[in-house]
């Protein structure tokens, strides 16, 4: 996995050891991680770019706001993302997400804030 730490190694290690909230991006093949403190980056799609890479592309990553009490994903699928859509998400970011979290550190519970939820109306069960 690559793991990117914007704005390097220094800046969000300060942050992973003051326990300040991080913007974590996982692509949806778990294949890159992109990690800031929450006020370098604002939004994930700013982080997205300022790591180097197209703001466009945000709908190729699960997003999410971490810290040691746990991670809020930020539940929203992408309209192409497979046949099945919600369900084939949710199960690909709850296989994924720890899997890449744990990578920098954070063996943490993932949380869906209510705001998302309304998302799992749409999966039926």
């Amino acid at each position: 996995m690559e793991i990117i730490k914007y704005p390097d190694e220094e800046n969000f290690l300060d942050a992973v050891n003051a326990d300040e909230p991080l913007l974590v991006l996982i692509s949806f093949d778990g294949s890159r991680l992109i990690a800031s403190q929450i006020d370098e980056a604002v939004e994930h799609h700013i982080l997205l770019k300022k790591a180097g890479f197209p703001d466009t592309d945000i709908d190729k990553y699960f997003r999410l706001v971490v810290d040691k009490s746990g991670a809020d994903w930020t539940f929203v699928c992408p309209e192409n993302y497979s046949s099945k859509k919600v369900k084939e998400f949710f199960k690909d970011g709850m296989r994924i997400i720890p899997a890449a979290l744990k990578q920098i550190g954070y063996d943490v519970p993932i949380e869906i804030p209510k705001r998302y939820k309304r998302h799992f109306d749409l999966m039926g069960d």
